[in-house]
């Protein structure tokens, strides 16, 4: 069985306040975009091995024991019983770049083995395993637009629909982390109701009320990411952003833009109309 974890933009971010668990509250609109890893999973008959697994794409630099996908099966497994399994991720989906594609295939493969296997998980089980993966996995095992608060786990259902627009996501060659995303941020509410502007008002008037308070961090310290959001608007976007921690950032256009992306930088083009899981 073979399925295509997406990619996420964030629609605004406020860090809103620090947590006594040393974690951050926020508010975003996670909003899913076509940009698509590869993930196949078949029953391992040819050895022992409960969890094999290959790679293709984009290099993953880490032990395997430290692959989401290792951590998402093993915490599937101690709740269900399923085969030996072989697992192959195509990475297409570029890293360092706040567009989730970790989450995403974590999340994904939740819902693959859930499927392939007849696990019969319920939801709630899907959303707490996920949850243990990282803040924002648990959106993409519904993988639609929601406004999510806490630490970007805590979701409600969102009216927003981007299909009428083309979607410009560009990853310059800098890998950003939450990190540094937090170095310096001081954690501020917002004055202005993030879900009403998304949900009330145009895309062409987003511009100036819609931030994403990472860019305050991330810009300071990687001068080319403001450079890309600047070319974006000079270039027809009639709203442009950095998604999450960054790198990547995206435009909103009217029309297809014709831009000459750099050839040490990775993007994706979003037709209008391109359906959304």
């Amino acid at each position: 069985m073979v399925v295509f974890p997406n990619c996420k933009i964030n629609l605004g971010l406020h860090v809103v306040e620090k947590r006594q668990d040393g974690f951050h509250n926020i508010e975003t609109v996670f909003y899913p975009v076509k940009w698509c890893d590869a993930l196949e999973v078949i029953e391992n008959t040819s050895s022992t091995e409960q969890f094999k697994f290959s790679q293709s794409g984009l290099s993953i630099d880490v032990v395997p024991e430290q692959n989401i996908l290792y951590k998402t099966w093993k915490l599937v497994s101690e709740v269900a019983k399923f085969p030996n399994i072989q697992v192959h991720l195509h990475k297409n989906i570029p890293m360092g770049a706040g567009l989730g594609g970790g989450s995403a295939n974590a999340a994904f493969f939740i819902n693959l083995l859930d499927s392939k296997f007849n696990l019969q998980l319920p939801d709630s089980k899907k959303f707490f395993i996920a949850s243990q993966l990282g803040s924002d996995c648990s959106f993409f095992i519904n993988n639609k637009p929601v406004f999510a608060s806490g630490k970007g786990d805590e979701f409600q259902t969102i009216s927003c629909d981007l299909s009428s627009y083309y979607i410009l996501v560009v990853m310059p060659p800098v890998h950003s982390n939450t990190r540094e995303a937090y170095d310096g941020l001081t954690p501020v509410k917002p004055q202005k109701d993030l879900k009403d502007l998304v949900e009330r008002l145009p895309v062409k008037d987003w511009k100036g009320l819609i931030k994403n308070d990472f860019e305050l961090s991330i810009f300071k310290k990687y001068p080319s990411v403001k450079t890309l959001k600047e070319s974006l608007y000079e270039n027809g976007a009639v709203y442009a952003s950095m998604s999450g921690s960054g790198s990547a950032v995206y435009g909103i256009f009217e029309n297809n833009p014709e831009i000459r992306v750099p050839d040490d930088y990775r993007y994706f083009l979003q037709m209008p109309d391109k359906k959304i899981l």
